[in-house]
């Protein structure tokens, strides 16, 4: 039933189960991620608490385990624990069965190799695609095994063993119903904070909210922080690789545009001269706050195999993304939300100053809201297509463009960028400028420009 254009993406393969993708899809992608690491090699597998999870991640077992793997079935887990016991165990591959961010209904598989490197199109994901649609001999089963293994108390340990201990703080957290549910509040009160837990129950249809803990999702959070005067509020999406931040004042606070300013200013008061890794959806801010702090700000592609090639080949403290995937080289490179929240923690502090105070410490620019125009039906090439025709069109009427992902089209009021989501069926564009007006004008110009490249290609 799979559309195999629909389901295998930039950088994982992902999709809405029942529609796009099947349990026959799992055990034959198993098959196919097996073959392409090799019979005899070892795995990692886990899965987040969607409730598809358990039944995809078995036919996913079956289908390495036939091509002669042996995995190692870690269970409900974090992306991040994933990759810690890829790395930890020298494994030569692994996989999160996840949709991250996505809806209920959706599900996916985020794949790794060595080192918990990930596969992406362009990086051996397109390779695993030709096995996925080729035929895939089988070989005697019994060649492959699978056993079940905990890590947790493995994974905790090494978190806290990367974390110095300082003043305990005030915490309000929001697991989302997700698979920080349980590990994030026991880490932080390992290191005697006072925590305080909402929507703390695995719940892999999210009943409390939305996978995606952005500004629209976490009221609640807001509410519980300013009712508890709390120092500081976090929020985790479903499998605990992207943090959502409130601060004290109960303001949404955990866009890149912020954060990374924050932690760069932390890592290279230690280590000045230090590269720092950010992606192309930052605002002009970031690579001024990396520049003031004597860093060397590199920009990057989106996306986390990206973020993290562009951090081994430069040396990089530290990188990150606008949509608050945040990366450390002390825990090899890895985006991990749960540690992202310790070392956050950290910080706030050694400064001796409130998390507010950290956030409007940070320059910044006047913004125009995410907008985001839905193409179901037009796979990742032909948005994408659509993105580099309204790139043409803008360098034509005088804007400066850079194309290393979609565009991103400067004036002199400021700039905006339009991407091809990797992870939905959308066109993203939003923009910055001097003044709101501006920057709300050139999103409406680039808004309109899109619509009608979509116009002019469907009619």
């Amino acid at each position: 039933m799979e559309d195999v254009d629909v389901i295998f993406r930039t950088n994982d393969v992902r999709g809405v189960y029942g529609k796009d993708f099947d349990d026959d899809t799992a055990e034959r992608l198993g098959r196919a991620f097996g073959s392409f690491i090799g019979s005899g090699k070892k795995i990692i597998v886990s899965r987040d608490v969607r409730p598809t999870g358990e039944k995809i991640k078995e036919r996913f077992i079956k289908g390495a385990v036939s091509v002669g793997c042996d995995v190692v079935d870690i269970g409900v887990a974090t992306t991040p624990m994933m990759y810690f016991a890829v790395h930890r165990e020298n494994f030569d591959g692994g996989a999160s069965i996840t949709a991250s961010h996505n809806p209920s209904d959706w599900n996916g598989f985020k794949l790794v190799g060595k080192k918990a490197s990930q596969f992406h199109t362009g990086g051996g994901l397109e390779k695993i695609k030709e096995k996925f649609v080729g035929e895939i001999p089988a070989v005697n089963s019994s060649f492959g095994k699978s056993l079940k293994k905990s890590i947790k108390s493995e994974y905790e340990s090494f978190l806290l063993s990367k974390i110095k201990k300082h003043s305990p703080l005030k915490i309000v957290i929001d697991p989302g119903n997700g698979a920080a549910c349980g590990i994030a509040e026991e880490v932080l009160r390992r290191m005697g904070h006072e925590v305080f837990v909402i929507n703390g129950n695995p719940d892999g249809t999210f009943p409390s909210r939305p996978s995606d803990p952005s500004e629209k999702n976490v009221s609640d959070l807001k509410r519980e922080v300013l009712s508890r005067g709390a120092d500081i509020g976090m929020a985790f999406d479903g499998d605990a690789d992207r943090l959502g931040l409130v601060d004290g004042l109960g303001r949404y606070v955990s866009s890149g545009n912020i954060t990374i300013p924050i932690f760069a200013r932390h890592y290279l008061s230690r280590e000045k001269g230090a590269a720092v890794v950010y992606d192309v959806c930052c605002s002009s801010c970031v690579e001024e706050s990396i520049k003031e702090e004597g860093g060397i700000p590199v920009v990057s592609k989106v996306g986390q195999p990206a973020i993290r090639k562009k951090m081994e080949e430069v040396g990089a403290v530290f990188g990150g993304e606008y949509s608050s995937h945040l990366n450390f080289s002390e825990i090899e490179n890895f985006d991990d939300a749960i540690f992202a929240a310790l070392k956050m923690v950290e910080i706030i502090s050694d400064s001796g100053q409130k998390m507010s105070d950290l956030v409007d410490s940070v320059r910044k620019y006047p913004t125009s809201r995410l907008e985001e125009i839905y193409c179901e039906g037009l796979g990742f090439e032909k948005r994408d297509g659509i993105v580099k025709e309204v790139g043409k069109f803008l360098e034509k009427i005088g804007h400066d463009i850079i194309d290393i992902d979609g565009v991103k089209a400067h004036n002199s009021d400021g700039w905006v960028l339009i991407r091809a989501s990797n992870t939905m069926p959308t066109i993203k564009i939003n923009a910055e400028a001097k003044t709101t007006d501006a920057a709300n004008r050139m999103l409406n110009d680039a808004v309109e420009a899109v619509k009608a490249e979509i116009r002019r290609r469907t009619e």
